[in-house]
């Protein structure tokens, strides 16, 4: 599994925002899209395409063009809905898949309550977007979700990530033979005993639509 911290000011700077318990949501949600799509940069450097010619108004010139099918991006609900905007802002030709998970908070365990995925994944790139790398269980859980699926590789941007995580990814995964990346603007200290980030942002979905 590979995994990519995006250095760069813009994204730090955001991020800082993110994590002041000041930052009321309607500030929160325009800052996360905002980063998002700093993050897809980067998360996209290996989307694959197709070469074309296209006629300039002085000449044919050599270009490219996303290849099909086009690529799948699949936010987990609901705190996911959050850097949807952001991803389709950089891909609007992909799809959207919608995958309904929640943590058990008793287990740590991800709980399956709604999908809206093709049944048949095969040769797609897909791009799982969920603002929390915490324990890695959901996550983990979506990713084999979507290799079981037929899907030929999934990267995964994610605001935050733990190191229990991506260490738990690791180990799922380590023989898997099939292509993860995780894309983060931060990997931070530790998970506390909840299960949450250290020092995180707080709950993610919270601090995006309020407590519900």
């Amino acid at each position: 599994m590979e995994t990519l911290v995006v250095d760069h000011p813009l994204v730090a700077h955001k991020l800082t925002a993110l994590r002041d318990v000041r930052t009321d949501s309607p500030t929160f949600r325009r800052l996360a899209d905002e980063l998002v799509t700093l993050l897809a940069y980067e998360a996209t450097r290996d989307v694959r395409v197709t070469e074309v010619t296209v006629e300039t108004p002085v000449s044919p010139a050599a270009g490219v063009r996303l290849a099909k099918p086009y690529p799948l991006v699949v936010p987990i609900l609901r705190a996911g809905l959050g850097m949807l905007d952001g991803m389709t802002r950089l891909l609007p030709t992909a799809e959207v898949g919608f995958l309904g998970m929640i943590r058990n908070e008793s287990t740590l365990l991800a709980e399956t309550y709604a999908t809206r995925l093709p049944d048949d994944l095969s040769g797609r790139q897909c791009y799982v977007v969920d603002p929390m790398l915490a324990t890695g269980g959901t996550l983990a859980a979506a990713v084999q979700f979507l290799f079981d699926r037929g899907a030929v590789d999934v990267t995964a941007i994610c605001l935050l990530a733990a190191p229990e995580g991506l260490a738990y990814m690791d180990k799922v995964f380590a023989n898997s033979g099939k292509p993860i990346r995780v894309v983060t603007a931060a990997l931070d200290e530790r998970l506390n005993e909840h299960g949450y980030i250290v020092p995180g942002l707080g709950d993610a979905g919270d601090r995006l639509y309020g407590v519900v």
